[in-house]
C-alpha cells in the first residue's frame, strides 16, 4: 500500500508539472480600480526600491480620501478591486500557498475594514466584477462574495477567469468558453471556437480567438472594431481593446473612445472597472487612466514609476517580458501576450528556460502535428478523462454511503441527545437545568431505559469487540477508586489510572452516580446527563477507530455504576503541558504543531469518515492526549452528536461544550455543525500558539478570550509579538509556518461557519506548515504540492 501511494503521489505530480507547463498566462492583475458612489481609488503594484525584485502596493483616490493602510514590505502578485472592496494576492511558489486580504470602505473612505478571505493553494488565476470575485485553485473555479453561486460541480474552467454581474466566464483547457452564473443573456449565447483570452464588463463579455479577431456577446453598446487584438478590458457599457500594435481602441455608450492624447500611445496590458480604463504604457511602464473628465484632462496616474507590467508567473505560453528580471524573483517571469496567429506561437517557457525571444518576434515555424497535439489534445483527453471517473467514482461512493447511513438509522433509529451544560465539562450544573432531546422526523419513541440501550448496543454488534469488566476488578486495582490514583475529570466523572492484572496500563473513566435518581431539580437531570455521556462515549468509540482517537478497551455497568476503561496515555493532556508543566518536551514550534496535525486528523476522521459523522462538541485542549511516543489523540465523547442527517445543514440543539471554546454562532443561533468544532479547535490552536489559556485573565486582572487577544495581532502580521515566550524564538525556516498557522487559527475562528474552513483543509494546511517548519532550508513546489493523508 505504501508503494502505491507513493506511484500515485508521483503520478499526480507529473500530471501537476505537464499542467503547469501548459497553462496559459495566469489572469492575474497588477493594476485594480475600486468605485464607489463619488470616489474612484486607482492602485497598482509599483517595482519596489527598497525590497529589490519585490512588488508593494500603491493607491490613489480621485478625489483624495481613501486611505489603505500598507506596508511596502509586503509583496503582492496579483491585485483586484470593485465596489468599495481591495483585494490583494500574495503567493509563495516554494510553499505553493497563496494568501488573499481585502479593504473595504464607505462611499468617502470612511468606515475601512481590513480582513484575510482566503489561505490556501496557490491561486493561478483571479479576477472580480463589481460585487463579486472568483479564482482558480487547483484547475477548480472557487468564488468569494457570492454566497448563492456555486461552481463545484459544473465548472471546467482552467485559466483567463472574467468576472462580471452574477456571471462568470473563462476558458476550458481546449480554449473554449464556459460562462456560469444567472445573467443569461451572457451564459446562454456564448459563441462557439477556440480563444486565447476573455474579458468581461457588468453584462457582457468578449473574447479574442487564436486568430486574434474579436467576439463579443451579451447587452454590449457599440460597434465592435474590426481588426487583430491581444488584450481586452470592459467596463459597464463601455469597452476598450488592445490591438497588436499595442495602440488601444474604445467603444460604447455617447460615443466612448480613447482620448486624443493616448491616441498614439503604446501600452502593454489594460484594465477596467464601471467607466474607468487604465493601461500601463509600453515605453516606461507608467500608468494612465481615462473615462471621466478627471482622468480624461489629466491621464497620468503613476507616471514616473515602474508599475509591474503583469503577473510574475512560473511559464510563459509564448514569450517573456525582454526586463522581466527587474520585477520578479528567482525562477519567475513576466510574459507577453500572444499577439500572433496560433501556428506561430512559440512553445511554452517553464521555469525560466529556453530562449527569450525578444520584441519584435521573429515568424516562427509552424509546429508539427505531434507537437500540437502533445499540447492541446493530450491535455484535454486527461483533464475529461480525470474529470470522469473521479465524477463517476464519487456518485458510486456518495450512494454506498447513504446506503449505509439508512440501514443504521433503520436498526438502531437516528436520535441526538443534548446536555445542555455550558459549564466546564464534569462540574456541576446550575440548578434547573435540563437535558433537551432532538428526535428524527420519523415519530420514534423516547428512549429506553440506560439498560436496555446498553444491552442493545451490544446485541447489534457495535461493541462485540469490547471488554466486559467486573466491578470488582476495577475496585481492587484502583484501591476503591482513591484519590492516589485520579488523575483527572471528563464529561460525566473521574479518571483513574490503574495496571490491570495482565501487566496494562489502562485509563478507568468512572461516573460519579448519585444516590437516587428520585431527587428532585438538578440532580435527577444531572444523572440523566452522565447516563447519556457514559453510552455517547461508549456507543461512538465501538464503532469509530482512528490512530487519532483514544481507544476504548472495556466497559463495566453494574447497577448504580457506569465505567468506562480507556488505553492509558502516558504523557498526558495537551492542557497539562501548555499550562501546568514547569518544563515539557513540547517547547518547540514543529513538536506543537505536530500535535495539532495529530488531533486535527482525529476531528477530520469524525466528520469526514464516520458513518453518520460525528460532532465531538468539546475540542479543547484538556481533551486532547499524548501517548508515550508524543502522539495526540482526541478524548472525551461525552457529549458528542451524530452530525445533520439527509439534506439537513445544522442540528437545533441547545448549546454544550466549555465556555471560551463553544462557537459563538452555535451558542446564539442555536445550529450545530461541524464548523462548531471547527471554531474550538480554532481556540486550541491559538493555545498552542501563544500559552494563552481559551479564558485568561490580562495584567489588570479581568478575564480575556484568546481569540480577542490574539486575532487582531495575527491579521496585522505581528503574530511574533504573542508568541508563547516560553518556546524558544522561531528560527527563519519555522517562522513562516507558524504565522501560517496563525492565520488558520484566525480562520477557524472567524464568526460565521461558512467562512471556516473544513476539517480537511485544516489537515492540508497544518501538513504544509510541518513540512515548511522542518525543512532545511526550503522546502520544493513537489514537497508541497501534495498533501493528502
Amino acid at each position: 500500500m505504501a508503494i502505491l501511494d507513493q506511484k500515485t503521489h508521483l503520478f499526480f505530480s507529473l500530471v501537476l508539472c505537464f499542467l503547469i507547463s501548459l497553462s496559459p498566462i495566469s489572469s492575474l492583475s497588477t493594476v485594480a480600480i475600486s468605485k464607489t458612489s463619488n470616489q474612484t481609488l486607482v492602485c497598482a503594484l509599483i517595482s519596489s526600491s527598497s525590497f529589490p525584485q519585490q512588488s508593494s502596493l500603491n493607491c490613489t483616490s480621485f478625489p483624495q480620501g481613501i486611505q489603505i493602510p500598507l506596508n511596502p514590505s509586503v509583496s503582492f502578485s496579483g491585485i483586484v478591486g470593485g465596489n468599495g472592496f481591495l483585494c490583494g494576492l500574495t503567493s509563495s511558489y516554494s510553499s505553493s500557498t497563496s494568501i488573499m486580504v481585502c479593504w473595504r470602505f464607505s462611499h468617502n473612505g470612511t468606515n475601512l475594514s481590513y480582513k484575510r478571505i482566503y489561505l490556501g493553494p496557490l491561486i493561478t488565476n483571479l479576477d472580480s466584477g463589481n460585487s463579486h470575485i472568483c479564482g482558480i485553485v487547483n484547475n477548480r473555479l472557487e468564488c468569494w462574495q457570492w454566497h448563492e453561486f456555486n461552481s463545484s460541480n459544473t465548472s471546467l474552467i482552467t485559466s483567463n477567469l472574467a468576472v462580471g454581474e452574477d456571471f462568470v466566464c473563462g476558458l476550458l483547457a481546449s480554449g473554449q468558453i464556459q460562462c456560469l452564473g444567472s445573467f443569461r443573456n451572457v451564459t446562454d449565447t456564448i459563441p462557439s471556437g477556440n480563444y486565447s483570452e476573455i474579458a468581461s464588463g457588468s453584462q457582457h463579455a468578449c473574447a479574442i480567438s487564436k486568430n486574434n479577431s474579436l467576439e463579443c456577446w451579451g447587452n454590449m453598446v457599440g460597434e465592435k472594431p474590426i481588426g487583430q487584438f491581444k488584450s481586452l478590458a470592459l467596463g459597464d457599457n463601455r469597452s476598450c481593446a488592445l490591438k497588436i500594435n499595442g495602440t488601444v481602441v474604445c467603444w460604447g455608450e455617447t460615443g466612448f473612445g480613447l482620448p486624443s492624447s493616448l491616441s498614439e500611445e503604446r501600452f502593454e496590458t489594460l484594465e477596467a472597472k464601471q467607466d474607468i480604463f487604465c493601461g500601463i504604457v509600453t515605453a516606461n511602464y507608467s500608468l494612465f487612466c481615462w473615462g471621466n473628465d478627471i482622468f480624461n484632462s489629466n491621464p497620468a496616474v503613476f507616471n514616473g514609476v515602474q508599475v509591474v507590467p503583469g503577473p510574475c508567473t512560473t511559464s510563459c505560453p509564448c514569450a517573456r517580458l525582454p526586463n522581466y528580471e527587474t520585477f520578479c524573483g528567482q525562477g519567475l517571469m513576466v510574459c507577453q501576450h500572444c499577439d500572433r496567429p496560433e501556428s506561430g506561437v512559440n512553445p511554452p517557457i517553464v521555469n525560466g528556460s529556453g530562449p527569450s525571444p525578444p520584441p519584435p518576434l521573429p515568424p516562427q515555424p509552424t509546429p508539427t502535428p505531434s507537437q500540437t497535439s502533445g499540447r492541446s489534445g493530450l491535455w484535454s483527453r486527461r483533464n475529461v478523462t480525470f474529470l470522469v471517473v473521479g465524477c463517476v467514482g464519487s456518485l458510486m461512493m456518495l450512494s454506498v454511503l447513504v446506503i449505509l447511513f439508512f440501514k443504521y438509522c433503520k436498526i438502531r433509529g437516528c436520535r441526538v441527545h443534548d446536555s445542555g451544560r455550558l459549564d466546564e465539562a464534569g462540574s456541576p450544573p446550575q440548578q434547573g437545568s435540563q437535558t433537551s432531546r432532538v428526535q428524527d422526523q420519523q415519530d420514534t419513541p423516547q428512549p429506553p431505559a440506560l439498560e436496555k440501550r446498553l444491552s442493545q448496543l451490544i446485541s447489534i454488534g457495535n461493541g462485540g469487540h469490547l471488554e466486559e469488566f467486573s466491578l470488582q476488578v476495577l475496585l481492587q486495582v484502583t484501591n476503591n477508586f482513591s484519590d492516589e490514583h485520579k488523575i483527572g475529570s471528563g464529561s460525566f466523572g473521574s479518571v483513574y489510572h490503574a495496571t490491570l492484572e495482565d501487566g496494562r496500563e489502562v485509563a478507568i473513566k468512572r461516573a460519579e452516580a448519585s444516590a437516587s435518581s428520585s431527587y428532585a431539580g438538578g440532580t435527577k437531570y444531572r444523572q440523566e446527563d452522565k447516563d447519556n455521556a457514559f453510552l455517547n462515549e461508549l456507543e461512538f468509540l465501538s464503532r469509530l477507530n482512528h490512530k487519532n482517537l483514544v481507544r476504548l478497551l472495556g466497559y463495566c455497568e453494574d447497577n448504580n455504576e457506569r465505567v468506562l476503561i480507556f488505553e492509558y496515555m502516558n504523557n498526558g493532556t495537551l492542557h497539562d503541558h501548555l499550562h501546568r508543566l514547569e518544563s515539557s518536551p513540547l517547547m518547540s514550534w514543529a513538536g506543537r504543531i505536530k500535535v495539532a496535525l495529530d488531533a486535527a486528523r482525529g476531528i477530520e476522521y469524525l466528520h469526514e469518515y464516520a458513518v453518520p459523522a460525528v460532532i465531538h462538541r468539546d475540542i479543547k485542549s484538556s481533551n486532547i492526549l499524548l501517548d508515550a511516543t508524543w502522539n495526540a489523540k482526541v478524548s472525551d465523547f461525552g457529549l458528542s452528536l451524530m452530525g445533520p442527517q439527509d439534506d439537513e445543514t445544522h442540528l437545533s440543539m441547545r448549546a454544550a461544550g466549555t465556555v471560551g471554546y463553544m462557537d459563538p454562532e452555535y451558542y446564539r443561533l442555536q445550529q450545530l455543525t461541524t464548523k462548531s468544532d471547527v471554531y474550538s479547535f480554532g481556540v486550541m490552536l491559538l493555545e498552542l500558539l501563544s500559552g494563552y489559556k481559551a479564558i485568561h485573565k490580562n495584567e489588570n486582572r479581568v478575564p480575556r478570550n484568546v481569540v480577542d487577544f490574539v486575532v487582531p495581532y495575527i491579521v496585522q502580521d505581528e503574530i511574533h509579538r504573542v508568541l508563547d515566550r516560553r518556546v524558544p524564538p522561531p528560527t527563519p525556516f519555522e517562522i513562516e509556518s507558524v504565522a501560517y498557522v496563525g492565520y488558520l487559527a484566525a480562520d477557524c475562528t472567524t464568526l460565521e461557519g461558512r467562512d471556516r474552513p473544513t476539517m480537511t483543509q485544516v489537515v492540508n494546511m497544518l501538513e504544509r506548515a510541518l513540512q515548511a517548519c522542518l525543512a532545511t532550508p526550503i522546502l520544493s513546489r513537489s514537497n508541497t504540492d501534495d498533501s493528502s493523508t
